[in-house]
């Protein structure tokens, strides 16, 4: 598979399953970015790999100028379905966290709530993300850690999905501190880390697993195109073993808060 293909793939995963189940139970998280930024009245916002608002809709809220972007346009619909039930005014753009269609310095803040780390090349979207980014303009960027429970979901999953494509980096990176310091040297962004989790519960782990292995678009893409029933059965007991654990601990998830200014 190469870079293109992979993002297709990724396009179509991310268009399948039921999206707006998911939204909900990190629109707290990504709210809280708005905060963490400091977004005031009048700011240019991008938020980045923005799937249905979650982080665009509170910063307009707060009265920025908010644009999202991604490159799935069925969740950029969901987006605009949001923001007009909030009665705010976003703009919405199809395209690609890797090569932001932006000028230089066009943003007062950026942020990316659980999104642009699922881009392929980090140090590509690291770079646009600065560049995108005014002197003394800020980031606010959330991504699960790879030690967290979600992490763990990726890794029970991983022998459903093709192999990535030569350069690709796995996503959980970014939620790895000396990654995302790395990320951003030599960029002007100096960042910052905090540590920060999410609840995630649902009334019983086979709900849980029903709702993943039914709704969550990925998911369902790779039970597609996975061909032999021994490899489903043991990501599905995988799962449940996963969920089991993480009733346990609460359904605490945890996540990295990377956030910075740029010289």
């Amino acid at each position: 598979m190469d870079l293109g293909e992979a993002k297709r793939l990724a396009r179509r995963s991310w268009a399948a399953g039921d999206y707006p189940t998911f939204a909900p139970m990190i629109e707290a998280a990504a709210a809280d970015l708005s905060r963490r930024a400091a977004v005031r009245p009048g700011d240019e916002v991008l938020d980045v790999a923005c799937g249905t608002g979650n982080a665009t809709i509170p910063a307009a809220l707060r009265g920025a100028r908010a644009t999202g972007l991604d490159l799935t346009p069925e969740l950029l619909a969901g987006a605009r379905e949001r923001a007009e039930a909030a009665d705010v005014d976003v703009a919405l753009v199809e395209g690609d966290a890797e090569a932001l269609p932006f000028p230089d310095a066009g943003f007062d803040v950026v942020l990316s709530s659980f999104g642009c780390m699922f881009a392929p090349r980090h140090a590509v979207v690291a770079a646009e993300i600065a560049r995108v980014l005014r002197p003394r303009g800020r980031i606010a960027i959330a991504a699960w850690t790879p030690e967290g429970a979600t992490g763990d979901f990726f890794r029970v999953l991983a022998p459903l999905f093709p192999p990535p494509p030569d350069g690709a980096e796995p996503p959980m990176l970014w939620g790895d501190e000396g990654h995302a310091r790395a990320l951003f040297a030599g960029t002007g962004v100096r960042p910052e880390f905090d540590r920060a989790e999410v609840v995630l519960r649902f009334p019983s782990v086979d709900e849980a697993i029903a709702t993943y292995w039914e709704r969550f678009g990925p998911l369902v893409i790779a039970r597609a195109r996975v061909a032999g029933g021994a490899v489903l059965a043991e990501a599905r007991t995988g799962l449940a073993a996963l969920f089991a654990r993480a009733t346990v601990a609460g359904g605490r998830v945890e996540y990295l808060v990377v956030s910075g200014r740029k010289a």
